[in-house]
């Protein structure tokens, strides 16, 4: 009987890189997503801030509203002092993940309380119909419960969505409403690692925002890439450790109707989130929280 050939698997195509972002400044925030700019091509990951700043104790952002989203938010560098109208507060340890689903509406602040050079994330994700005019919801996870998966020379931290390890699978404690993966993913100088997006996510993007990285084969630091719509992900830190951070999704088919701190699907939603919105800063006006 004849011995068939073992063959290794086929290893897909990396995607190609379509565009390069910068970002526009704003102080020490560089925002790199807009719904009204790449957050269209790219939704659900409809906005994207990074802040990268020397602080102190006490610096942070002051009551303030949303509605039809969540937003997601991821500071290593420094414990968070929280509040939000669900009447949850509190303080997130460094680390940690801050999800505020406002649902029809919705105001939340913090504050940071460490000092020195602090970097962070705030990720905006669009509610589906159904969602998008429900109760707000707010989640904070403490460190120890955002999945950290080993690779070589390396790991991967699961901020949404999951990650299969061979025969486990790591899921983010947080539920998305949507088909997406956000993921940091950190490597030791000189290592690589390559990643397969499930098929359905035809929305891809990486951001090297530490240490140094060829993605996709081609020098990058500091600029946002989008990527096409099918094929791996590859990441190499090169001379020094290096930070990434990366977003893949099944694209979101609905409109994205915008207010001044609000995407809503339809205008009507909108409108509603405007009227829940002021209702509650009259309550948070009332008891000297505004």
């Amino acid at each position: 009987m004849q011995q068939q050939e073992q063959r290794a698997p086929a290893v897909s195509a990396l995607r190609p890189i379509e565009a390069r972002v910068a970002g526009r400044q704003h102080g020490p925030i560089s925002r790199l997503v807009s719904p009204d700019d790449w957050g269209e091509r790219l939704k659900p990951f409809i906005f994207l801030d990074f802040f990268n700043a020397e602080i102190e104790p006490g610096f942070g952002f002051g009551m303030h509203p949303h509605s039809g989203i969540a937003t997601l938010t991821w500071q290593p560098g420094s414990d968070v002092r929280y509040q939000d109208t669900t009447g949850k507060n509190g303080i997130l340890q460094a680390g940690g993940l801050e999800w505020m689903n406002a649902g029809g509406g919705a105001w939340h602040q913090g504050s940071l309380l460490g000092q020195g050079q602090v970097t962070g994330f705030q990720l905006w994700v669009p509610m589906p119909p159904g969602i998008e005019d429900g109760p707000s919801f707010g989640q904070y996870v403490a460190p120890d419960e955002v999945p950290d998966v080993q690779i070589p020379g390396g790991s991967v931290k699961v901020l949404l969505g999951s990650m299969e390890d061979g025969a486990a699978v790591h899921s983010s404690p947080i539920t998305s409403h949507h088909d997406m993966n956000y993921f940091v993913v950190g490597l030791e100088a000189g290592a690589v690692w390559r990643y397969s997006p499930p098929q359905a996510h035809d929305v891809a993007w990486i951001f090297a925002f530490e240490g140094a990285a060829i993605l996709q084969g081609e020098n990058a630091i500091g600029e946002l890439l989008v990527l096409g719509n099918s094929g791996d992900i590859e990441i190499a830190a090169t001379g020094k450790p290096t930070r990434v951070l990366l977003g893949t999704a099944k694209h979101y088919t609905h409109p994205l109707v915008m207010g001044p701190s609000s995407v809503h699907s339809n205008a009507n939603s909108l409108a509603r989130g405007a009227e829940q919105i002021q209702a509650l800063r009259v309550n948070l006006v009332a008891q000297g929280l505004l």
